[in-house]
């Protein structure tokens, strides 16, 4: 059975830090392609951060400076470190594999987290 879970959301202050963690089990996450997305309120899913099996790393320019992505392959575990949060960053975070970088980026990716809430308060 395939599940990606996430966890660390919550309420934080503008200008405060979160971490976010993604589980990942049923599939080989090590050799795919895992990105965090982020929906806010009348807004469309977007990437927010992908990261490869290479380490390799993309991000929105929205948060770039801001926000790390990680990942430990021997955990099949993602990681995103948002720092100076602000409350444009307030959404729901998803996160999602798919063995293709590019597909993964603009959202069709093959598997998905629930995701998390977190809300940024000024």
């Amino acid at each position: 059975q395939v599940w990606l879970v996430e966890s660390g959301g919550g309420s934080v202050q503008a200008g405060g830090s979160l971490r976010l963690s993604c589980a990942a089990s049923g599939f080989p996450a090590s050799t795919f392609y895992t990105a965090w997305f982020r929906q806010t309120p009348g807004k469309e899913r977007e990437a927010i951060g992908i990261i490869g099996s290479g380490k390799t790393t993309r991000y929105a320019d929205s948060v770039k400076g801001r926000f790390t992505i990680s990942r430990d392959n021997a955990k099949n575990t993602l990681y995103l470190e948002m720092a100076s949060l602000k409350v444009d960053d307030t959404g729901m975070y998803y996160c999602a594999a798919d063995p293709y970088r590019d597909r993964l980026w603009t959202g069709s990716a093959r598997y998905w987290g629930q995701g998390t809430q977190v809300t940024v308060s000024s």
